[in-house]
């Protein structure tokens, strides 16, 4: 195993895919000789060259739809957006094209199409350009969509992005950046899209989390580890396919379920889950299940207000020990 960041791990994958297949092709503002807002294609316009790495003025819906239609020409395009909060512009492109191409074509045409961008909190930057709308698309029949954790989730699930016949979005968090862990020196090795994986084992409660949420989680599971409580802590990786099987099965081992999410409570990815948990798991709870999220206001400038408008360890920490003591209080507003 090697060691690196989430950021090396992405920039090693893009390097290795475009190498490895002459019709995956970069696109997205400055990119290129700018080599990223952050550095995820650095060096990569140097090797490849600028008609393969291709800076992109500041039009996302021109060029999300440019990178839709060569993707059904035959190409594979990996599109970065600076942030998810500038998707909105081009979310035509992505919903009403992008994901419906092949389905409304009767499968003669497909679109192999990766958009990757960060969302979330990030920083002092304010309302505008600090949103999680990764559940929008995961709503949408005909995307794809994924979050990693771990340098290991990134490059592989990015290579399986990479390499699948659907558009595909990849959510990407800015704090994990520069998270390192271990990732296989086999530069072949792909994660299938649509399974969670079970980062720690336990017993007590399950918390499923995705993202930068997982990070939070595992670190609040080594923390009451030492209280003696055994959190199980499910990383879903993939929000569209759901694997809902090992959420089921998790929540039946432990009886008890927990849900972290860094956007809005309302009508979010936690939501899903835990109508799922209600529909296939109810008889084996032991407690309500509880979701810890976002305060539902745009995000404050104010550093401060920032921190604590956003789920943390203490919120989940909170939530843990209530789920496990029987509260029936089930969410955090």
């Amino acid at each position: 195993m090697a060691i690196m960041t989430v950021q090396q791990a992405l920039n090693d994958t893009l390097g290795e895919e475009l190498a490895r297949d002459p019709n995956v092709v970069l696109m997205g503002e400055e990119i290129g000789v700018f080599q990223g807002s952050y550095r995820v294609t650095e060096g990569l316009l140097s090797e490849f060259g600028p008609k393969r790495v291709v800076d992109m003025p500041i039009a996302e819906e021109g060029f999300v739809g440019l990178a839709t239609g060569a993707a059904m020409l035959g190409l594979r395009p990996v599109v970065e957006i600076m942030t998810i909060n500038f998707i909105l512009v081009a979310i035509d492109q992505i919903v009403n094209h992008a994901s419906k191409i092949h389905y409304m074509f009767g499968g003669q045409a497909r679109v192999p199409l990766v958009v990757r961008t960060p969302s979330g909190g990030m920083g002092q930057l304010a309302a505008t350009h600090s949103q999680s709308f990764e559940n929008w698309f995961a709503y949408i029949p005909g995307l794809k969509v994924v979050a990693p954790s771990t340098p290991y989730d990134a490059k592989g699930l990015l290579r399986a992005a990479i390499r699948d016949d659907d558009p595909v979005i990849f959510i990407e968090s800015l704090p994990l950046y520069s998270t390192k862990g271990e990732v296989p020196e086999n530069d072949d090795y792909v994660l299938p899209i649509g399974l969670a994986d079970v980062k720690r084992e336990g017993t007590d409660v399950t918390v499923l989390a995705y993202s930068r949420m997982t990070v939070v989680a595992l670190q609040v599971a080594q923390r009451l580890a030492e209280e003696g409580i055994s959190v199980e802590v499910v990383d879903l990786r993939s929000l569209r396919p759901l694997d809902r099987p090992t959420i089921v099965e998790s929540v039946k081992k432990t009886s008890r379920a927990v849900i972290i999410e860094e956007d809005w409570l309302s009508y979010g990815i936690g939501a899903e889950l835990a109508a799922t948990i209600q529909e296939q798991a109810f008889d084996y709870l032991d407690a309500p299940v509880l979701r810890v999220a976002g305060l539902e206001v745009p995000l404050p400038y104010s550093e401060h207000l920032s921190r604590a408008s956003k789920p943390g360890a203490q919120e989940l920490t909170d939530a843990i020990h209530r789920v496990l003591s029987g509260s029936r209080n089930g969410s955090y507003e």
